[in-house]
């Protein structure tokens, strides 16, 4: 089974009713279901993206920034999420970043020049995959898949400080 970087868009007041359905329910089960609108899984893109800036020397800032984004911060008291009705427990459990820090990230994704960042990035798929951390077997275009999962994170942030949410991230 391969693992994925997951997203999920939540208000505040949606983990209040999952902290509470977890606190009432048999088996701590809180009730996870956002919405499939707001919810994003970009493979394992990011990961590669960030493995990519890693190795070449990119600004520690945008490396960091990139990480928040998948990682979350610690704390954030969400332990009830920690439920197989979420995540299916193989890695850590998910975390939280909430309203202020959704649009700090979703403000500073907005002002990378994906472009420039890959500049370098080789042509040949074997090599760019190997730049990515993907190794040999991958299929397709790396830059596409890297732009197309970028893209779509950063407008996943977008939609979540435009309407003052929450983003729990995990890897499923």
């Amino acid at each position: 089974m391969a693992l994925t970087q997951q997203f999920a868009r939540v208000t505040p007041e949606y983990l209040e009713r999952c902290r509470a359905s977890a606190l009432d329910s048999p088996g701590a089960a809180p009730g996870w279901n956002p919405p499939p609108d707001d919810l994003l899984d970009t493979d394992w893109a990011t990961w590669g993206l960030i493995a990519y800036c890693r190795s070449t020397g990119v600004d520690r800032d945008l490396i960091a920034l990139l990480d928040r984004a998948v990682s979350g911060d610690l704390g954030g008291d969400i332990g009830f999420l920690d439920h197989d009705e979420v995540y299916d427990g193989f890695d850590g459990s998910p975390r939280l970043l909430g309203p202020a820090a959704v649009t700090d990230i979703a403000r500073r994704l907005d002002h990378i020049d994906l472009d420039a960042v890959l500049a370098h990035l080789p042509t040949a798929t074997d090599d760019a995959a190997a730049a990515c951390g993907f190794g040999r077997g991958f299929r397709g275009d790396v830059r596409s898949y890297l732009v197309e999962h970028f893209r779509a994170m950063r407008e996943f942030y977008r939609g979540a400080a435009r309407r003052g949410q929450c983003v729990v991230v995990w890897t499923d």
